[in-house]
């Protein structure tokens, strides 16, 4: 019988990201992360669904913490208006 793997927080938070940033399908992105498409989208899902507690006040986290969640949303914020600027160029060359 085949064990079940584990994946860490921070593995899912990446798989997460990069299927935000849409510059790769989900069946691409299954095959480079070896996860299925489905639990890309789950992952996608529950990372959309939990974005608010970054804004949440934190009172028992620590600095670190605190400035690697400030940091993602930081990237995740680039990384919005570099596929809105992209979109726009590709519009304006007719694709």
């Amino acid at each position: 019988m085949k064990k079940r793997r584990q994946h860490s927080a921070a593995f899912k938070a990446q798989v997460a990201i990069e299927a935000l940033k849409e510059r790769e399908s989900l069946s691409e992105l299954a095959m480079k992360f070896k996860v299925s498409q489905s639990q890309i989208s789950k992952w996608k899902l529950a990372f959309l669904d939990n974005s608010s507690a970054a804004f949440e006040k934190i009172s028992k986290k620590s600095e670190s913490e605190q400035v690697d969640v400030h940091e993602l949303y930081e990237k995740i914020g680039k990384l919005e208006m570099e596929k809105e600027y992209l979109k726009k160029n590709l519009k304006k060359l007719g694709r």
